[in-house]
């Protein structure tokens, strides 16, 4: 049995504690010990981006980030975008531009776009295209996902 660490994080805006070995990956404690499984363990390699989450206002790799790491960070997962029932602006987008298909890439996706829109409000086709490059659908293309965030980024009028 692995020895173990308490870490207090802040996720989706509620204190959270756990103990965790020092070599869990954010991801495993997610999915495993806060069962937030939002969060996909795709490549397991940081390729995907399928396991993307907000760690203090920054899109992070989950499978590539410790634990222990991110102490006392806010982390936001794809369960913390919705708020108070409503879809967030990008999941709303997405449903109205039919981008989702599987649905797998799509928290990665939707936690990455956010990080775009906050950064810049009223991007181009082309840096929404740099802004979600590092997150992979293999199923809808990216047409109708760049559509979606160009529309979440106009107030959602199409």
């Amino acid at each position: 049995m692995r020895e173990g660490i308490e870490i207090a994080l802040r996720v989706n805006n509620a204190g959270r504690s756990v103990t965790v070995p020092a070599d869990e990956t954010l991801l495993e404690t997610l999915r495993e010990r806060l069962a937030l499984t939002g969060a996909k363990r795709g490549c397991n390699q940081g390729v995907c981006g399928a396991c993307t989450v907000s760690v203090d206002g920054r899109p992070m790799r989950a499978c590539l980030s410790l634990t222990a790491n991110c102490a006392g960070a806010e982390i936001v997962t794809i369960e913390g975008v919705a708020r108070d029932g409503m879809l967030g602006r990008i999941q709303m987008a997405l449903e109205q531009t039919g981008a989702v298909q599987c649905g797998f890439c799509t928290s990665g996706m939707v936690i990455a776009a956010e990080a775009l829109l906050r950064a810049n409000p009223q991007p181009s086709a082309a840096e929404v295209q740099a802004g979600i490059s590092g997150n992979l659908c293999r199923c809808s293309g990216y047409r109708t996902i760049v559509d979606a965030v160009l529309l979440a980024a106009a107030g959602g009028r199409g």
